[in-house]
């Protein structure tokens, strides 16, 4: 895992906009192993209305695996307060086929004691798709 358990809260919360989804899509470790690097067991993610557990969120892995052959994330801003986090990103993923999708995300969380991510409300919006 690139996370470091010892990193500072900052950059706990930066690996987790930046390297967690490069772990997922491009990883050699089952994505139950290393969504449990940055989520607690009950973990709450709700994406655009709709409520992610960890097992649809593994779900969701398998096509990533097989169809994005690159991703990448521009952070713009993040905030932090006690276990509290936010940020406003944008993610590139590019499909095996060629189309680019950008998507542009607003996050808000609650951080757990040990720093991982006990839940999130998020809101995307599709900034170009072609």
């Amino acid at each position: 895992m690139a996370i470091d358990a010892d990193a500072t809260p900052e950059a706990r919360f930066t690996a987790f906009l930046t390297v967690l989804p490069e772990e997922l899509a491009f990883g050699d470790e089952e994505p139950g192993t290393i969504l449990d690097c940055y989520y607690t067991p009950d973990f709450e993610y709700h994406n655009d209305g709709l409520l992610l557990d960890r097992d649809r969120l593994i779900a969701h892995v398998g096509p990533t695996r097989k169809n994005v052959r690159s991703v990448r994330v521009d952070v713009h801003e993040t905030l932090m307060s006690g276990d509290r986090v936010a940020a406003r990103y944008t993610l590139t993923s590019v499909m095996r086929k060629g189309k680019v999708l950008v998507t542009e995300v607003y996050m808000f969380g609650r951080l757990a004691p040990d720093g991982r991510m006990r839940r999130i409300d998020s809101i995307t919006r599709m900034v170009r798709e072609g």
